[in-house]
């Protein structure tokens, strides 16, 4: 059974940082594009930041551009999302995903298997 599992959410004041972590399990994890999407309260999910199966190409919102970066380690089954700067405007909940063979990154069709979800909240 395919999970994806989020962590490292949290409160945290704006301009501090936070990490999540997303562990896969039950998938070839290595052999996959994974993103990042975040749902605020009251929008649509958004695309924040994808990275390739390798690791090679990453992929970012403007919105998040110099102050998130992503990364995967594919030894253990888990991919990151530093996050830097963080502003209220970055309040959401979190989620992870691994990506289809095919299909474009910032999508969210894109994706085939999804995390649980994880609370950042930024107070000002």
């Amino acid at each position: 059974q395919v999970q994806l599992v989020e962590s490292g959410g949290g409160l945290v004041q704006a301009g501090g940082s936070l990490r999540l972590s997303c562990a896969a399990s039950g998938r070839t994890f290595q052999n996959y594009g994974m993103g990042w999407f975040r749902q605020a309260p009251g929008k649509e999910r958004e695309f924040v930041a994808a990275i390739s199966w390798t690791g090679g190409s990453t992929y970012y919102a403007d919105s998040v551009k110099g102050r998130f970066t992503i990364s995967r380690d594919n030894a253990k089954n888990t991919m990151y999302l530093q996050m830097n700067s963080l502003q209220p405007e970055d309040t959401a909940v979190y989620y992870c995903a691994s990506k289809r063979v095919s299909g474009d990154y910032e999508t969210e069709t894109s994706y085939r298997i999804w995390g649980q979800g994880n609370q950042v909240t930024v107070s000002s």
